[in-house]
């Protein structure tokens, strides 16, 4: 005999069916109305079904320099997920051994999880004004004392060009890919140290002492040995690293300097664009953000796919 359902199951589905609404009825929403045509408005009924927005929002009509913006967060999203993916293993390596005072870098790295994110960005833009401050100084500093000089050395006047060129051409330090990034790994680096301090803790060692007796370097042990083994592993966190980055706004917005990225165009165009324009570069954010999910889960099933056909390999050459 079945048991029916009871009355508890279908009061959690509907509690679960209305929570997938309201996690994702928003973008599903977005999406709809950035397909609307020319003489569509903000809100339903749609008014015809075209590609009408889409191709305003990359013309620049109504949204100026969005592809340069869009460019931005796709050269900082990468640069951070190389970035993140190298120190994460590296430190989840380090960190295999204790060494005085793990306990308190460990804390210090992830301690920006923590802290809200507009008070890091406004710290690090903080930072980087002392920094041009510095710099300029250094350089009336230098012009103020070398470079009248027309019979000093080879040296002094290096000395003076160089604070001429501090003085007439420095701006400031802050941008993209020097407090820009910066502001970045304080958001994407703890969740890759946390992923691989995770896998190292987890993993054999008795893998890499099996490739060193049979004379592989240190080098090639985590070339051939760790690197596969933990590949599905930094495909979840370029992933992490990548998403974060390309969706982060308080900590962008105090230190990138003059460029913008997407999402800080995104909200800066909720106040001033009234047209679904807007909705379009909605739907493209989104796009990109499920390309770059879908690109994860295929080099991770690429990768399981590898490891299960050398080891059918290497079963069939013992037998």
């Amino acid at each position: 005999m079945t048991e029916g359902r009871s009355r508890a199951f279908y009061v959690l589905s509907a509690v679960f069916a209305l929570y997938v609404l309201f996690l994702y009825g928003p973008t599903l929403t977005i999406l709809v109305l950035s397909f609307q045509g020319p003489n569509g408005g903000m809100t339903f009924p749609m008014n015809g079904l075209s590609l009408h927005w889409f191709h305003n929002l990359w013309a620049g009509i109504g949204v100026p320099n969005v592809v340069d913006a869009l460019i931005n967060s796709l050269k900082l999203g990468l640069v951070v997920t190389l970035v993140t993916v190298v120190i994460s293993v590296m430190a989840g390596y380090a960190f295999r051994r204790k060494f005085k005072g793990a306990d308190l870098l460990f804390f210090t790295a992830i301690a920006s999880l923590i802290l809200p994110s507009i008070v890091v960005s406004l710290g690090i833009a903080l930072e980087f004004q002392l920094f041009n401050q510095g710099i300029k100084s250094f350089g009336d500093f230098l012009v103020d004392n070398y470079a009248d000089l027309d019979n000093a050395t080879m040296w002094t006047n290096f000395l003076g060009n160089t604070g001429i060129l501090i003085q007439d051409n420095f701006q400031t330090l802050m941008g993209l890919f020097t407090s820009g990034i910066g502001a970045h790994l304080t958001w994407t680096l703890p969740f890759g140290l946390l992923i691989m301090f995770a896998v190292f803790n987890r993993f054999n060692p008795a893998y890499e002492e099996a490739a060193r007796d049979l004379g592989a370097s240190s080098w090639q042990t985590f070339r051939h040995v760790v690197l596969p083994m933990i590949a599905p592993s930094l495909v979840g966190v370029a992933l992490f690293g990548f998403t974060l980055s390309w969706d982060e706004i308080a900590r962008s917005s105090q230190t990138v300097g003059a460029v913008n990225t997407l999402p800080l165009t995104l909200r800066g165009l909720t106040t001033t664009v009234t047209t679904p324009v807007i909705y379009a570069l909605g739907t493209v954010t989104t796009a990109v953000s499920f390309a770059v999910i879908a690109m994860a889960i295929l080099g991770m099933l690429i990768v399981q796919h590898r490891r299960r056909r050398h080891g059918s390999d290497a079963g069939k050459g013992t037998t």
